[in-house]
């Protein structure tokens, strides 16, 4: 990848919207995106014409912005489309955060464009965009072991190990953030990816 891969303008967590899913581990990009409310101050807003809620992230001078859809996972790329459509933001310049049950808990990966591993979130953002060069925080949850039971898996709640590995893992991604969206992309990967 060039070091002059372009920062990130706007970040994503993928969930489900309401209280019935908040714990569950398919809402880890929902947590991450809280953690960085909580650290930098902002606060997030419901903002109907991004189909989710929204928040403005200031670090060392420079104006982020935050978004969790509202649509529920599967139409999570309408929320994406729509504020990357008003804002003009290009996919290279996105930071899809979300679960990836391909990665143990206690595991993160950065990486940049890829598939969408079968992951609904991502594919729909892929398909609205019309590109998957986005940037992708996959945060690991662990598998159920069988194919079948993924759907399941994904809307529970994690067992009190596996969540605090997993809030563990969000706060180390947390700390790389201001690299990440600042272009040290190959930094932040070589810190997170070199955690044990």
């Amino acid at each position: 990848m060039a070091a002059s891969a372009p920062s990130i303008l706007l970040v994503v967590g993928l969930g489900n919207p309401g209280p019935t899913y908040e714990r569950t581990r398919h809402n880890a990009g929902f947590w991450f995106l809280d953690e960085l409310a909580r650290r930098h101050g902002c606060t997030f807003r419901v903002e109907p014409k991004f189909f989710g809620e929204t928040a403005r992230l200031s670090l060392d001078g420079r104006e982020y912005w935050l978004l969790k859809p509202a649509t529920f996972m599967n139409r999570s790329g309408q929320a994406v489309l729509s504020m990357a459509g008003f804002y003009k933001i290009p996919p290279e310049a996105i930071l899809v955060v979300h679960d990836e049950i391909d990665l143990p808990p206690g595991t993160v990966r950065l990486k940049r464009g890829g598939g969408h591993g079968g992951h609904n979130g991502l594919r729909d953002i892929v398909n609205r965009l019309g590109s998957s060069d986005f940037a992708r925080l996959r945060i690991g949850v662990g598998h159920p072991g069988n194919s079948h039971q993924v759907v399941g898996y994904v809307l529970n709640r994690p067992s009190k190990q596996d969540e605090e590995l997993i809030l563990q893992t969000i706060d180390e991604a947390a700390d790389v953030f201001p690299l990440i969206v600042e272009g040290g992309f190959e930094k932040a990967m070589h810190r997170l990816h070199s955690k044990k």
